[in-house]
């Protein structure tokens, strides 16, 4: 059974599609391109462009350009070879930048997968990178820890259930109904909904989750360096501090410029939404202050 994606719901997206080699990843822009650095944008794990549709608002609104794409074969991107580890999201990454002609440098963002990837971009791409602001992100050292390398195991065999399940259409009315977990404007919203639906998406989410121990090897070659700003932007109380929240905190300690937040009453996934987007962006202001930017 094919889980390619039909024509109408290729069609039916906000952004555009970008050759990067044969194949075609799928942007949303935002905010006025100016002498500002552009800030990109790392979806997490199940995740796509559409997960930053309010913070691209209102880094937009403090006249800051972003970009936000799906990753290949998740969302509205046609798929890569294989294997989906770090090094090869990376190269996509590169290689869709260059074909914007956006030479840097940037600001990454990345949410909890997310910021293994950006992690990795950083130390391979270092002269293109202002700072890093890491949001709810997962780093190397959680499949090192006992109970964070159980989640991820766990994660895994769940993806390749709803891989499975999603050839058959079950993905479909879950989509419909839980798609949006963020709280994004209608419109991102019902386009996250039918990509949640879709099964190519189920898919390729889960050959990324396979590849995570890898990606997390890859971007554990190497630290942030001391003097990179690095904002660290962390769902729920400052009183709640659990092993999680110290492994998500150490990047920011260990830089001279860094920055940490918790965010009460925020989740992993609303973090991005409409009520405590705010924070994401003052992470990304504090990485451009830092620079003078």
């Amino acid at each position: 059974m094919s889980v390619a994606p039909s024509k109408a719901e290729r069609a039916s997206h906000r952004g555009e599609l970008i050759d990067v080699g044969g194949r075609r990843l799928r942007i949303v822009r935002a905010g006025r391109p100016s002498a500002r650095p552009t800030i990109v944008l790392e979806h997490g794990a199940f995740g796509c462009a559409s997960d930053w549709a309010v913070v691209q608002a209102r880094l937009a609104a403090k006249g800051l350009a972003s970009v936000a794409y799906d990753r290949a074969g998740l969302g509205h991107s046609e798929p890569g070879p294989k294997p989906r580890d770090g090094q090869a999201i990376v190269a996509d990454l590169a290689t869709l930048l260059r074909a914007l002609d956006e030479a840097g440098p940037f600001v990454l963002v990345g949410h909890s997968m997310g910021g293994l990837m950006v992690r990795l971009y950083a130390l391979t791409h270092p002269k293109q990178i202002l700072g890093v602001v890491l949001v709810d992100a997962v780093t190397p050292d959680v499949v090192t820890h006992a109970l964070g390398s159980k989640g991820v195991s766990a994660f895994s065999k769940l993806l390749d259930l709803v891989s499975h399940g999603a050839r058959f259409g079950m993905m479909r009315p879950v989509g419909a109904l839980a798609g949006d977990r963020i709280g994004l404007p209608p419109e991102a919203s019902a386009e996250k909904r039918r990509i949640h639906g879709l099964a190519s998406h189920a898919l390729w989410a889960a050959e990324e989750v396979r590849q995570w121990k890898a990606t997390s090897d890859q971007a554990r070659a190497a630290d942030f360096p001391s003097a990179m700003p690095i904002a660290v932007i962390t769902a729920g109380a400052e009183n709640t501090i659990t092993a999680l929240k110290e492994i998500q905190s150490v990047p920011a300690l260990a830089s001279r410029n860094g920055y940490i937040e918790h965010v009460a009453g925020a989740g992993h996934a609303s973090l991005l939404g409409r009520r405590f987007a705010d924070p994401v962006v003052r992470g990304v202001e504090h990485v451009l202050a830092t620079v003078r930017r």
